[in-house]
């Protein structure tokens, strides 16, 4: 990860991924998409959630494809 890379919010990665903000959530919940809790706010790099993406961490039934 680069470490020069922004922090952004929950809003910018639903933006990213073309999802509702909901379904971030969730996925960091339920799923492990890498976040840091700062308060009481989420913040995330998006390099670490293309790859998280790209691991195939989203799929619904959590399968790798």
């Amino acid at each position: 990860m680069n470490t020069d890379e922004c922090w952004v919010d929950v809003a910018a990665v639903a933006r990213h991924l073309g999802v509702r903000r909901e379904s971030v959530y969730r996925w960091i919940e339920a799923k492990g998409l890498p976040a840091h809790k700062v308060g009481r706010l989420f913040r995330l790099k998006l390099s670490g959630i293309d790859t998280w993406v790209r691991n195939g961490r989203a799929s619904e039934d959590g399968s790798k494809k």
